[in-house]
């Protein structure tokens, strides 16, 4: 997916003519701390609730205040894990997006991003969840679809994590089934290190109690 797809025009930018009180008014009407700035589609800047933060005066315009060096966009052809990339770096609430003759068409807002997110990892849909801990010279992943697919069960998504300071990586991953003991059991028959699983079982009559006590078992 590419920054386009996620683009929004619901929060209007602000222009240059406009006081800090409109600015303040439509972050609170969004619940956003960011709002660029586009004089007649020309993107000027991002303006943050901080940037006005000493400013008594809110009859004052947008071109009163000094706005914070850094000037985030990114372009509409930008994969969308460019924008996560720069939600993270720069804790914004908005990215515009910009065409390529710098020209403004639009933000992404950070609860769009969280939504789209919930929706790549599947985090609404019900399954279980196994974190494994592999060496990084053993990243097979289609071992462990393998692995899983021969419990009649699937990933719905998956993602890999580096343990800091080691050869080692965490690879999660959500399944379409809430019950994954017998996929548990497989991953340790092939010696699969299980840092942790989550929503194994919907049912609640003493089967977590037996769940344990087999991991426990297999474990040695």
């Amino acid at each position: 997916m590419i920054s386009i797809e996620l683009i929004s025009n619901d929060i209007p930018p602000v222009k240059t003519s406009d006081t800090i009180q409109t600015v303040a008014d439509r972050m609170a009407e969004f619940r956003v701390n960011h709002l660029p700035i586009v004089n007649d589609h020309q993107f000027l800047g991002l303006i943050s609730d901080d940037d006005f933060i000493e400013i008594s005066n809110y009859s004052l315009p947008v071109s009163a205040v000094n706005l914070a060096s850094i000037n985030p966009y990114i372009f509409e052809t930008q994969h969308i894990y460019d924008a996560i990339r720069v939600f993270h770096e720069q804790n914004l609430t908005v990215i515009p997006i910009l065409d390529h003759k710098m020209e403004y068409l639009g933000l992404i807002c950070i609860n769009d991003m969280i939504k789209y997110l919930a929706t790549l990892t599947s985090v609404t849909q019900p399954g279980g969840i196994i974190v494994l801990e592999i060496n990084n010279r053993d990243n097979s992943l289609a071992h462990i679809a393998q692995i899983v697919e021969s419990e009649n069960a699937q990933i719905l998504s998956s993602y890999t994590n580096a343990v800091p300071d080691s050869m080692k990586m965490e690879v999660t991953l959500k399944l379409n089934k809430t019950d994954i003991s017998q996929i548990v059991a497989s991953f340790l028959r092939y010696e699969y290190v299980i840092v942790a699983t989550y929503n194994y079982s919907d049912r609640n009559n003493g089967e977590s109690d037996r769940f344990d006590s087999f991991m426990n078992y297999l474990s040695f």
